[in-house]
């Protein structure tokens, strides 16, 4: 009979019954943050996240985040914990103002993972998730899988930045982060672009062919298809490889970038099939990449940025390299040269 008991024990079989404690609590999937004035911000989540009840945006305005998390528990019957949070959206004009206060202090909460996933929304997010939330139960979900799942593959169609590695950028000698924009309204939840910062405050943003840009010399180095429309043609599974080299007085910098990949689609008039008119295509696809690269770092100079942390550049084995004020003075005026090198595989006809 002890033996037996013991056996009961071990398998969880207990001779009384507990309350289920995990009826009374409800992970949250997201947070989003707004500037409300005054020193004072707009925190809202979705709830109840996974389970069959009907979904409700809870909404409050407060002077600190941890005052928001004890505040959602006041308006929701459940208690709500953080410990499932994955994705935090912060309003553009609060990033304007800087973000590293709020960072600090999800950092430091053991129960919040680092890879939280960090995303800049401009609009209103929470009268997007009101107008889906009949359309898609599980919208919030849904939205981290999506951020996951670029993540996951590496693509290079999505900047994607999680609160580790934002905040790794941040605290590096030279502090110029990225994080990811989208763009939304009543119907939709659209990527836009890239946000470049300075420190913690988002100085500007790019998309279309200057965030394709940014993909192939900056984030991964990889794109899984590049549209050049004013071309007529569409370059896959580009691999890239840059060679960054600055003067010794720090007067010009020299990039040079090797790409590898396979042209997907053409509807010009050439006939690529042919070396001679294959050869003039590469040529205007290389005049149009480094056209289009050395204007986006000229931007980034007007800026006063350097998202692609070229800087380092100036650091050897011997010597922490130049400090970062002084970096700055000295790309702001810095003369640019780009070069581009294709090595493109042909559209051809796999099934003869």
């Amino acid at each position: 009979m002890v033996i037996l008991s013991g056996l009961l024990l071990l398998t969880g079989c207990a001779p009384f019954v507990e309350n289920n404690m995990i009826e009374e609590l409800s992970p949250v999937i997201f947070w989003s943050l707004e500037d409300a004035g005054e020193g004072k911000l707009t925190i809202s989540t979705l709830v109840p996240p996974l389970i069959r009840e009907r979904k409700r945006i809870l909404k409050l305005q407060v002077d600190l985040i941890k005052q928001g998390g004890k505040g959602f528990n006041l308006l929701y019957y459940r208690e709500l914990k953080a410990g499932q949070l994955r994705i935090l959206l912060i309003h553009e004009d609060l990033a304007k103002k800087g973000v590293v206060s709020l960072l600090n202090n999800l950092l430091t909460d053991p129960d919040i993972s680092h890879r939280l996933y960090l995303v800049i929304v401009k609009g209103s997010f929470d009268d997007y998730i009101n107008s889906q939330l009949l359309k898609q139960e599980k919208l919030d979900y849904f939205l981290y899988r999506m951020l996951k799942h670029y993540e996951k593959k590496n693509q290079g169609e999505l900047t994607i930045v999680n609160l580790h590695h934002f905040m790794k950028k941040l605290y590096s000698p030279y502090s110029y982060p990225t994080l990811p924009v989208f763009k939304v309204n009543n119907e939709n939840f659209t990527y836009e672009g890239t946000a470049f910062f300075k420190h913690d405050k988002l100085i500007a943003n790019v998309k279309q062919a200057d965030d394709q840009i940014i993909q192939l010399i900056g984030n991964n180095r990889y794109l899984k298809f590049l549209p050049i429309p004013e071309l007529s043609v569409a370059v896959g599974h580009i691999r890239s490889k840059v060679d960054a080299r600055i003067n010794e007085d720090h007067s010009s910098m020299y990039m040079h970038v090797d790409l590898n990949g396979r042209i997907e689609e053409y509807r010009g008039n050439e006939n690529i099939l042919e070396p001679g008119q294959l050869a003039e295509l590469n040529q205007e696809i290389k005049s149009y990449l480094e056209k289009q690269t050395t204007a986006l770092l000229q931007k980034m100079q007007r800026w006063k940025v350097d998202p692609l942390q070229l800087g380092n550049v100036t650091r050897t084995p011997f010597s922490k390299g130049v400090p970062e004020q002084e970096w700055m003075d000295q790309w702001e005026k810095m003369k640019i040269s780009v070069t581009y090198d294709l090595h493109f595989q042909p559209l051809t006809n796999v099934n003869p």
